[in-house]
């Protein structure tokens, strides 16, 4: 009896990752194997990035509401320990935008803080 391969899916399997891989360079586009191992670690590059990129934002958003603070003579240390003790709920996302980007409406949250 000769040997049943199911090549359709195999072409399809191989089409769908080549597709993926699309515009990588070199060898990493076209190349069977190259594109397969390359594609599988950009997926976990992707993984991994998603958890990273929270924590880059978040010391974003501090260095934005420290560079704000101390133009008002404080540290960010002491703002955000005041700004929890007066049960501001703002949080530092929000702080960061005003900080950047409404520094008057920052100066009023800073003077309540004090």
């Amino acid at each position: 009896m000769p040997r049943s391969v199911n090549a359709v899916a195999s072409r399809a399997r191989r089409k769908k990752i080549l597709k993926e891989t699309k515009g990588y360079f070199g060898r990493r586009k076209n190349v069977w194997t190259v594109a397969k191992n390359a594609y599988e670690k950009g997926l976990q590059y992707s993984y991994r990035d998603r958890r990273t990129k929270k924590r880059n934002f978040r010391a974003l958003w501090i260095q934005r509401i420290n560079a704000g603070v101390r133009n008002h003579d404080m540290s960010y240390s002491e703002f955000m320990g005041k700004i929890n003790k007066k049960g501001i709920l703002l949080n530092r996302k929000v702080l960061a935008d005003l900080a950047m980007n409404h520094p008057d409406a920052f100066e009023a949250v800073v003077k309540t803080v004090k």
